[in-house]
């Protein structure tokens, strides 16, 4: 499910730790990345499920009232029953997601009460319940309606979710794919890896050149700096060129396009207003002189 921007991201992140000396090895810190966005995406399924659920749970607080008039003793519950819901918890796979994460420490009652209360209050959730049949693709709908216009579109939820995983501010975008993708094609997700065989080494194989290539790829960056003294170059735009270098000299298959707009990208939204322009001027630079002197070396991607 994790793209390579992504893993540029997290790599990008790992390298800014090693240089600013985080405890632990590159591998580590990069493993706790990715369980850190494993973690923010289990989290967000396990808490639409339990807003789910809580369809029994009502039912069974206002059956239980002193004096329950009809309507409590008449809840609609089928929402607690989602085939979607049943068949993720069911799995093997998702099991071992919630013992390892246990994501329910996350999880406040308070929460799952409020989105459910307004849920209820819905003509979307009304029409749901008012079907008397069972159909996967309403019960895919329902939990896409929860999730997009009543979990990421309140502010206290939201600002709820990025007090307990730093990395929302960082992936909030990417999680609300990750989780539209789950609802999508529910048997299609591995929670326990949302990286793949192919993106992992490519994370590894990225981090490790990045960390034994460094006086190389910044003994090709410095002469390009001109008038910048590379001290005072921001670490964050300074990684970028190292990795962006990297990429043009040692992975074969990424087209240069790819890999000079992805750090220009990655400098306007992570570093300083000009970084953009910065790392876009001296990766061009670095670029033209490559090719003129046959050091670039690219495989096309359909020949491979």
């Amino acid at each position: 499910m994790m793209n390579r921007r992504n893993i540029r991201i997290k790599v990008m992140q790992v390298l800014y730790m090693v240089e600013t000396e985080t405890q632990g090895t590159p591998a580590g810190l990069l493993q706790k990345e990715f369980d850190k966005t494993r973690n923010l995406f289990v989290f967000l399924v396990h808490l639409l499920h339990q807003v789910a659920l809580y369809a029994e749970v009502e039912a069974g607080q206002r059956a239980s009232k002193n004096l329950p008039n009809a309507s409590d003793l008449t809840v609609n519950t089928k929402l607690a029953g989602n085939s979607i819901v049943w068949q993720t918890m069911e799995s093997d796979n998702f099991k071992k997601a919630i013992e390892i994460v246990k994501p329910q420490q996350w999880i406040q009652d308070d929460i799952v009460k409020s989105i459910f209360r307004s849920l209820s209050e819905t003509p979307t959730y009304l029409s749901y319940i008012n079907e008397q049949s069972r159909d996967k693709a309403k019960d895919k709908d329902i939990l896409k309606f929860i999730f997009g216009n009543l979990i990421i579109e309140s502010d206290n939820i939201l600002e709820y979710i990025g007090e307990h995983f730093t990395n929302w501010e960082d992936e909030g975008d990417v999680m609300i794919g990750f989780v539209m993708n789950y609802l999508q094609k529910p048997n299609s997700v591995d929670f326990l890896d949302l990286v793949g065989d192919e993106k992992n080494k490519f994370a590894t194989d990225l981090l490790k050149t990045a960390i034994d290539k460094k006086t190389i790829t910044e003994d090709i960056i410095k002469p390009k700096l001109n008038n910048w003294d590379p001290e005072r170059i921001a670490m964050i735009d300074m990684i970028l060129l190292r990795l962006g270098v990297c990429e043009l000299l040692y992975f074969d298959t990424i087209p240069t396009k790819v890999t000079i707009n992805e750090y220009i990208d990655l400098g306007k939204e992570y570093s300083t207003e000009q970084s953009g322009h910065f790392v876009n001027g001296i990766l061009d630079n670095i670029h033209k002189e490559m090719v003129a002197s046959g050091k670039i070396q690219k495989i096309s991607h359909k020949n491979k």
